[in-house]
Formats: structure tokens, C-alpha cells, sequence
């Protein structure tokens, strides 16, 4: 099993910090939340790309994915959505990440209506993710927050560069327990998110352990295989503790075993 975490909860942190931080605490790779007001966001031209995948690859650190905000479930017209998709595409494939996040954002649309949405914008996305060899993932979030409903969308798209991201949160919110989820989600997983909170009622983010969540359920879950990612939402709570002196015993908490 490799070991990421999430920049969502460095806000505003310049890449070097990032690389750095990752590397000195045992992480693997990072998940780069791609937004106008990060570092990272499909505005950079060709030579800042660059230099983000050197300082990365010269610590052998991976960028696992670009946490883009496509909503592949709205309403509205396909054509700005697909504009968004295409841009987190490129900007993954010249990072050299493999995956791009996006989200459902299906409102209160008929369930079905926005399954149908999602899936057709999908479907033409993964036609250019299958170029540049990226894979986009849906984020058990919002409108799908259930693993049953990303894992229908995914199985009518059918298209394997078209996965899911597990976000632990969501779908224990959802009332799914971790068996079920994995169950459904195993054919289509890019890889887990996982986090603590105290509970239904306070999403503030804690350290992993200190909270309610089933992290220890979901873990084993991944028979130490793929991707596990702490995402610590720092950005939407600034009360909550900082991440940086968080992260050593975080990466020790997911993987069972303290460094050397």
C-alpha cells in the first residue's frame, strides 16, 4: 500500500514546502487540490508544469492525482463541463499523475437524470483521458455520497479509464458500513480517502484514530494493496489543528507500523 496526503490541508503551501513535507514525513505521494487559489491550477503554462513534476520527481514523491471541482452531474449545458474536464486532463497528464478527481454535483436533480448526466460527460471524457493515459475518478461526495451511487454511474459508463474515489466521510455519512462499500466500489477504485471527525453533527477534521470514522474497517478492506490518502480538510475549518506536525503519526496510523 502507498501512503498520500491531501494539500487541502496545507492551504496555499508552495509546492517545494509540499515536496518537502511529504518526503521528510513518509509519504509516498501527495494529492494536489488543483484551485485558482493554490499553487496548482490549469493556468500554469508549459514551464511551470515542468518544474512541479521535477521538484517532485527529484524527491521521489508521486503526485497521485489532480482534486479538480468538476460537477460531472449538474445541470446545465455539457460544454463548460467538458471544457473543465479537458483542462484537469492535460494538466494531470503533463504533471504525470494518474488520475483526475472530479465530483458529482447532481443538486437535487432526479436521481436517474443525473446518473444519465454524469455518465454521458464520462463517457466523452474518457476518450481523451485514454490518450493521455490519466484516469478520471468520482468522488463519493454530494449527490452521490453513497458508494452504491458512484459505483452506477461508473458501471454505465463502463469505460476503464473511468474509476471512483472512495472518500471514507461520505460514505459512512451515507449510513454504508466499509464491507459494503469496498463490495461495490472494488471493480471501479482508484483509490481511498480517508479522515476522522468527532461526529455526524461536528466535521471539523482530527487526527486519524481520534475521532468515530471506521478507518481501521476501510484499511483492511485494501489488503495492503493501492492508494490511501489522508485528506484533512484544514482549508474549510481554520479552528482545526495545523496538519504539518500531524503528519508522521498519521502516515504510522495508516500503515500500522512506526517508521524506522
Amino acid at each position: 500500500m502507498k501512503y498520500a496526503f491531501s494539500t487541502l490541508g496545507v492551504p496555499g503551501m508552495p509546492v517545494a514546502d509540499v515536496v518537502r513535507l511529504a518526503a521528510e514525513t513518509g509519504y509516498d505521494g501527495v494529492e494536489l487540490r488543483v484551485h485558482p487559489d493554490e499553487p496548482v491550477h490549469p493556468g500554469l503554462v508549459a514551464h511551470e508544469r515542468r518544474a512541479i513534476a521535477g521538484d517532485f520527481a527529484r524527491a521521489g514523491v508521486d503526485i497521485l492525482a489532480v482534486a479538480g471541482y468538476a460537477q460531472v452531474a449538474a445541470a446545465g449545458d455539457d460544454e463548460p463541463v467538458y471544457e473543465e474536464l479537458h483542462r484537469l486532463l492535460y494538466l494531470a497528464a503533463d504533471l504525470g499523475a494518474p488520475y483526475v478527481r472530479v465530483f458529482p454535483g447532481g443538486g437535487d436533480q432526479d436521481p436517474a437524470e443525473a446518473d444519465a448526466t454524469a455518465a454521458r460527460r464520462l463517457g466523452a471524457a474518457a476518450e481523451v483521458a485514454a490518450e493521455l493515459g490519466v484516469r478520471v475518478l468520482l468522488e463519493t461526495h454530494d449527490s452521490h455520497r453513497a458508494g452504491a451511487d458512484v459505483a452506477r454511474v461508473a458501471g454505465t459508463v463502463g469505460h476503464k479509464h473511468v474509476g471512483v474515489v472512495w472518500d471514507l466521510m461520505h460514505t459512512w455519512l451515507a449510513g454504508e458500513e466499509p464491507e459494503a462499500t469496498h463490495a461495490v466500489l472494488a471493480p471501479y477504485l482508484g483509490y481511498v480517502q480517508v479522515k476522522d471527525i468527532a461526529s455526524r453533527e461536528d466535521t471539523a477534521p482530527l487526527p486519524l484514530g481520534a475521532g468515530v470514522l471506521p478507518l481501521d474497517a476501510c484499511l483492511s478492506l485494501m489488503r495492503g494493496e493501492g492508494w490511501v490518502c489522508w485528506e484533512y480538510e484544514k482549508r474549510w475549518y481554520a479552528d482545526a489543528a495545523e496538519l504539518p506536525p500531524l503528519l508522521a503519526a498519521g502516515r504510522e496510523r495508516m500503515s500500522g507500523t512506526p517508521r524506522a
